[in-house]
């Protein structure tokens, strides 16, 4: 899995360093907390919302209440705080604290990944002084929304989590009047000339390119898509219920057979790799946003797909079964754990249950009569790591095939977390038809916008429910 091409270049053709972060982190006094905002505002205006949005729970209590008061929005000694942040962050601190104070939460817990905890206690020191809340930050690792943890947040007597850097993928029940969690995007605005120059000298016009990202960029890939679209035939993919252009390690599209390349936004292989791995005779390439490259990017689907069936192969024969559930945060799915529990009783299959919060082999050598391990946690434990562990570890797709639920398919379907997958051995299965009854997930048209794009899914949480995630990268 190498880099054969690649390359920096600036707008002219010129090298070009990484993007700078723009932090002007350093002494600053705060001064006094304006009472306004600790004992509550009057209502103020906010901008629209546009596109599709998924609202959870209980029908919406009118966009009055989620508006965030001109109090908090233009108070001067918040806005010098947030100041002390990343200027091209956006960690959404007004909305914050207006939901805190909606909430009359009194302990706050923060979750967020490695990448943003240096930022943590410069966040807390603002919420503590613009709230009346204890802020206190979770510092397990969190690899992705799937692990957003408010059963401990709960234990340590939270009442609040805001969880950053993750899109709404678990749900939370917000008919729960002594709990609350926010989802905090964090999108990241970037140098996007530099990229569309990038793309225009790789690809000659009217190519078919799909774009996809994270969600940190997802608002930055949307508007590039636009621009580009008058010189190449652009789709920015979506495979619900994330976001159109948003793909997980676990989750990505199908793209149409028209499409000539896949061009990925974002640092890093891994959530590249699952729409490679769904798409393997399409071309991809990835532009860091950091380092400025755009590469060719190669991953080896015939050698991961005979490991896996290998693992497959194997687990046929075996005698004995062990399910491994999560318990990283919400990463393990009970409903999915019940429906192999299910087929394993059906089929006099004998297996033992294990809770696991991190999958390691030397874990499960502990436990050598099981013959065939399937865990219900991450898909990519299993296609990246299976074959170091000693006995198959297998997904709960792959165990579908493995007991013949499901013929294998072609490609492998990287569908976890899609409301149109395969069947019920992944966590949404279904999701796209379920009816609009209080109190259940339901689908919502809103007014579209089209010159302002920006991630079209959210829900009551979620950090594109009451206004736009961030302004548009310059």
């Amino acid at each position: 899995m190498g880099c054969p091409s690649s390359f920096r270049m600036n707008s002219v053709g010129k090298k070009a360093g990484p993007i700078p972060l723009a932090s002007r982190i350093g002494a600053l006094n705060l001064g006094g907390v304006n009472s306004s905002l600790r004992s509550g505002c009057g209502l103020g205006q906010a901008p629209t919302n546009s596109g599709l949005a998924f609202i959870l729970g209980r029908a919406p209590r009118g966009r009055l209440a989620n508006q965030i008061p001109a109090e908090i929005l233009n108070n001067p000694q918040l806005q010098a705080a947030i100041q002390v942040l990343p200027s091209n962050y956006n960690f959404e601190i007004p909305k914050t604290i207006w939901r805190i104070q909606q909430a009359q939460a009194k302990k706050v817990a923060l979750q967020m990944p490695e990448g943003l905890l240096l930022f943590a206690c410069t966040i807390v020191d603002i919420l503590e002084r613009f709230t009346e809340a204890e802020v206190m930050v979770m510092g397990d690792v969190t690899y992705g929304a799937c692990c957003v943890d408010d059963f401990t947040a709960r234990a340590l007597g939270a009442d609040f989590l805001v969880h950053y850097g993750h899109s709404c993928l678990v749900p939370m029940d917000t008919s729960a009047q002594d709990f609350r969690v926010l989802y905090v995007f964090v999108d990241i605005r970037i140098d996007t000339t530099h990229l569309l120059d990038s793309i225009r000298l790789t690809f000659p016009p009217a190519s078919a390119l799909a774009l996809v990202s994270t969600i940190q960029f997802v608002s930055t890939l949307q508007a590039a898509a636009q621009e580009l679209k008058a010189e190449y035939r652009v789709s920015v993919p979506q495979c619900k219920p994330l976001s159109p252009g948003e793909i997980l390690g676990c989750t990505s599209p199908h793209l149409p057979k028209e499409v000539e390349a896949v061009v990925y936004l974002g640092d890093g292989r891994f959530h590249l790799e699952s729409v490679m791995i769904a798409n393997p005779s399409v071309p991809a390439y990835r532009y860091d946003p950091y380092s400025k490259v755009l590469s060719r990017e190669q991953y080896d689907c015939q050698r991961m797909q005979a490991n896996r069936q290998e693992a497959i192969a194997a687990a046929r024969s075996a005698k004995s079964w062990g399910l491994i559930l999560g318990t990283l945060g919400r990463q393990g799915s009970p409903k999915i754990l019940e429906h192999l529990e299910s087929r394993l009783r059906a089929l006099g299959l004998p297996f033992m249950r294990l809770l696991l919060s991190e999958i390691f082999p030397s874990k499960l050598r502990l436990l050598p009569e099981v013959d065939v391990w399937v865990q219900v946690a991450c898909p990519r434990l299993s296609i990246d790591w299976g074959t170091a562990f000693p006995k198959p570890l297998l997904t709960p797709y792959e165990a579908a095939v493995a007991l013949r639920d499901i013929s294998w398919q072609q490609p492998y379907p990287m569908d976890f977390y899609a409301g149109s997958s395969l069947g019920p051995w992944t966590v949404n299965h279904g999701r796209d038809r379920l009816l609009q009854h209080p109190g259940r997930l339901a689908l919502a048209k809103v007014p579209e916008r089209p010159a302002r794009p920006f991630p079209a899914v959210a829900c009551e949480a979620c950090s594109c429910r009451d206004e736009e995630v961030a302004p548009l990268a310059p």
